[in-house]
């Protein structure tokens, strides 16, 4: 939530704010920090995941016999290309199974913070500021 200045001449509504409207936006805030951290991990998944097709692509440019050095961990193994590939694409179906979990995690989120924006909202009009 941001703290912004009233305009000139308006007052701010008397609006008393009950034990239940506290708890509504505390939770909205919590759901929208939760909300901000699962978009900078889907962020991340995403790049992931574009940074794995496209090593991908360029490992299948190279001889199915070559040895190819892969990162496991912390540490690269001489791994046959074929054997690359297969890892790969291992590595790209979680990166994706992940990237789904995640999305419907972020919808959740969405769909309750919004619910809590219509009740405050309905509650308080233009005395909140529930906007990102």
């Amino acid at each position: 939530m941001s703290l912004q200045m009233l305009p000139d001449g308006q007052e701010t509504p008397d609006v008393q704010v009950s034990w239940e409207d506290q708890t509504r936006i505390n939770t909205f805030s919590k759901l929208n920090s939760r909300l901000s951290n699962l978009e900078d991990e889907q962020k991340i998944l995403a790049d992931e995941k574009e940074y794995l097709e496209d090593v991908s692509t360029e490992i299948e440019l190279i001889d199915e016999d070559e040895l190819v050095q892969y990162k496991v961990g912390d540490t690269f193994y001489w791994i046959k290309q074929s054997e690359v590939v297969e890892r790969l694409e291992k590595d790209s179906e979680k990166t994706e199974e992940s990237l789904i979990l995640l999305d419907d995690k972020v919808q959740s989120i969405k769909d309750e913070m919004e619910e809590l924006k219509t009740a405050l909202y309905a509650r308080f009009g233009n005395a909140i500021n529930l906007e990102r």
